[in-house]
């Protein structure tokens, strides 16, 4: 597939989604850039949500792993399952009747302005460190399959990316994105659905040929039962809750759209129709994961050292210029989707949470939106550096423990949140943004030394369950009495 056509599937798409966002944002207010004036419809944040919950590395990592773990990743995504039953009768029930813009807002009702920032800044924290890396990722195909051979530098590459982005979100945050997920949903279940339409055309197979080959194959094995090894089933199952908990129930960014629903009750039917369309999509990406592995087998092509590039890598050739396209859309779909939204919600958290925006009587609606519009400019300048820091590293190993890193900064919010709801402990407000630092580096300790202490054990997603149960406890430690008004949960 040539350059030019690569970018001219590209063009074309973010011209769609430029358009969509000026027809949107043409009137919007603070309302409809925070929560879309709450009069989103609930099929429409439910649909959108399968673009926020994966990302461009979905796209490519999922079918790539099929090879070396199989369908064992299903085993988590069936714990998302039970996750997003606690976000429905839980957590949303919470933030509605909190009337809630930021939902660390809570934190601050429950605690005090101390954890409320503590908590929105390991937000930001998580969401720039992996919202820049899978970012990074992503772009670092486009970097390899066109712009190199352009002479394009990456570093403007990246910044073009960025800038397209802003444009379609800077004016009309959640009010706009509620209608790109859309487009750009329908874009990520066309790629991985047409791709397996074309794999399917190159080994001459028709469904129930599909379905066979897939069933036989070694790598469709999904439930695993060593309990001392990383994909054990109940340890994977119980991760893919608390995942869920966490990265879609206490996160900003996928609970601002939900918050947009026009009630509680759709916000609720949102959530029950996202899941079942959730468990099919993650089915689609792991067969074609496998079909990827017997299309490699059958046609003789070597499989890459790196197994996440293995769609790209036949997308872009054996498979011909319809896959490619396809996979193109796809690629650009999954990877803005998730990160598009980023930059609307950490504007929206810094705003609520550090600059108290929503309080500032001194500000008319024209200056706080001057002050929003810098804020946002501001975080697309801070994942350009990143992603350039990543760049400059050029180390896979870099990118894998940011990630990580990504991933204990979430264990915090769980045990304040936890702590919150389930206690009438009022802490001393000062001491938690110490105290939730401590927590991540007792786990981090804990899991470099848990297969000499714990018989061989070693420990995977879980590790975000521990980081939350230490940091509940350390918090709690500095509890000074009942909260008068009880549990704020």
């Amino acid at each position: 597939m040539s350059p030019a056509l690569i970018l001219g599937c590209v063009a074309m798409y973010f011209a769609l989604l430029l358009g969509i966002a000026w027809i949107t944002g043409r009137r919007a207010s603070e309302a409809g850039y925070f929560l879309g004036n709450r009069n989103s419809p609930w099929w429409l944040i439910a649909f959108g949500l399968i673009g926020d919950s994966l990302s461009g590395v979905t796209f490519i990592s999922v079918p790539g792993e099929v090879g070396a773990k199989h369908f064992s990743y299903l085993q988590i995504v069936l714990g998302y399952v039970l996750g997003y039953v606690v976000i429905a009768e839980v957590l949303l029930p919470l933030y509605y009747r909190l009337n809630l813009t930021s939902i660390y807002t809570y934190l601050g009702q429950r605690f005090g302005p101390a954890t409320q920032r503590t908590g929105a800044f390991f937000f930001v924290l998580s969401r720039t460190l992996g919202s820049a890396a899978r970012l990074f990722l992503a772009v670092n195909v486009f970097q390899t399959f066109v712009f190199d051979r352009l002479g394009v530098p990456f570093w403007l590459t990246t910044a073009v990316i960025l800038a397209l982005m802003l444009a379609y979100t800077y004016r009309g945050g959640i009010q706009t994105l509620v209608w790109t997920d859309l487009f750009q949903s329908s874009f990520l279940l066309l790629g991985v659905t047409l791709s397996i339409v074309a794999i399917a055309r190159g080994l001459e197979l028709d469904l129930a040929g599909l379905v066979d080959r897939i069933r036989e194959s070694s790598t469709s094995e999904t439930f695993f039962w060593d309990w001392r090894a990383p994909n054990y089933f109940w340890k994977q199952f119980l991760s893919g809750a608390f995942i869920a908990i966490v990265m879609t129930g206490l996160d900003q960014n996928m609970m601002q759209k939900n918050l947009s629903c026009r009630s509680l009750r759709e916000a609720k039917k949102n959530i029950y129709a996202f899941v079942p369309v959730l468990l099919g999509v993650n089915l689609l990406f792991l067969s074609l994961g496998t079909l990827l592995f017997e299309y490699a087998q059958a046609k003789a092509i070597a499989i890459p050292a790196r197994t996440d590039l293995l769609f790209p890598t036949l997308a872009l050739g054996p498979l011909g210029t319809f896959a490619a396209v396809v996979f193109v859309l796809g690629l650009t779909a999954a990877t803005f989707n998730s990160a598009d939204s980023v930059l609307t919600t950490l504007t929206t958290s810094f705003c609520i949470d550090f600059l108290h925006l929503d309080r500032r009587t001194d500000l008319d609606e024209r200056a706080r939106a001057r002050r929003r519009h810098w804020v946002h400019v501001g975080f697309a300048v801070i994942l350009l550096l990143v992603i350039l820091g990543f760049r400059a590293w050029n180390d896979d190993s870099v990118i894998s423990t940011v990630f990580k890193i990504a991933g204990y900064t979430y264990g915090p919010l769980l045990g304040l949140f936890v702590l919150g709801m389930t206690t009438r402990f009022a802490v001393r407000d000062r001491w938690v943004p110490v105290l939730c630092f401590a927590a991540p580096l007792l786990s981090g300790w804990l899991d470099r030394n848990s297969a000499a202490w714990l018989g061989g054990y070693r420990f995977g997603f879980e590790l975000l369950m521990l980081n939350g149960l230490l940091t509940a406890l350390v918090v709690s430690l500095v509890a000074r009495r009942p909260s008068p008004n009880g549990t704020a949960g």
